[in-house]
């Protein structure tokens, strides 16, 4: 059996360039070992179906994006400011990677990846929801849940100018602050 590594590195390298072009329903066995210049054989060596390497993709797009959110908020208590930073990093994360649009949306339609997209949204959400306890929300869960869907829609704006929304970001935080009693 050959080493895992530089070949599915090389696969999944040759699958995100792809995506920054095109769709996941272009996205075939064949263009991505073509564009890693490697044999269809090898493909199957890494994982079972395209079903499977596009879960990968998503996994290792996620993971990515989730560590530089937790780079730049390590050490930040909860609260408003850790809240506005951790989002500034997931937007630009969004804006930095091409591939976003097809791993952020397409991927809830691929089979298979719901109930991951549905757990990535719930860590999210768990994330969020302390610094809106300590922003002063009483029940901060539904408001969390909302606050991800609206995140992941201004990166998907974002995406289509090609450019940061700073009106879109600042909408978040607003929705973010508690109603005063």
């Amino acid at each position: 059996m050959r080493p895992a590594e530089p070949g599915r590195r090389a696969l999944l390298n040759a699958g995100r360039s792809l995506l920054a072009g095109s769709d996941l329903t272009r996205l075939s066995v064949n263009s991505v070992t073509t564009a890693a210049t490697m044999a269809k054989g090898s493909f199957y060596q890494h994982w079972r179906s395209r079903e499977d390497y596009i879960r990968a993709l998503h996994e290792i797009f996620h993971d990515e994006l989730f560590d530089k959110v937790q780079q730049q908020v390590a050490g930040w208590p909860p609260g408003a400011e850790r809240l506005a930073t951790g989002i500034a990093a997931y937007l630009d994360g969004c804006l930095a990677e091409p591939a976003t649009k097809a791993l952020l949306v397409q991927a809830r339609t691929e089979a298979g990846l719901s109930e991951e997209v549905a757990r990535r949204n719930q860590q999210a959400a768990q994330l969020l929801t302390a610094d809106l306890a300590a922003i002063g929300w009483r029940d901060p869960e539904p408001l969390a849940v909302l606050l991800v869907a609206a995140i992941a829609e201004t990166a998907l704006i974002e995406l289509a100018d090609g450019r940061r929304r700073d009106d879109m970001r600042t909408a978040i935080q607003r929705l973010a602050r508690p109603a005063r009693d």
